[in-house]
């Protein structure tokens, strides 16, 4: 059980763990703030959430290409 919850974390909450280490919290209390914010304003945050994932996706790609796309 301990190796699916690691699973999880891992790549359904890489977004909190990546705003938590940058802003220096741990990544639980990120995603009840964000828990939070989506019950007050209404789920509008879940568009922030699915930017950041896809921002970080392809910020993992480029640096895993080692190419640059326009050059």
């Amino acid at each position: 059980m301990g190796n699916f919850k690691d699973l999880m974390e891992r790549s359904a909450f890489g977004v909190c763990n990546y705003l938590g280490d940058k802003m220096g919290l741990a990544s639980s209390r990120v995603r009840m703030y964000f828990i939070y914010a989506s019950f007050v304003a209404f789920g509008s945050p879940i568009i922030l959430y699915l930017f950041v994932a896809f921002w970080l996706n392809i910020k993992k790609y480029l640096k895993g290409s080692g190419r640059v796309l326009w050059g």
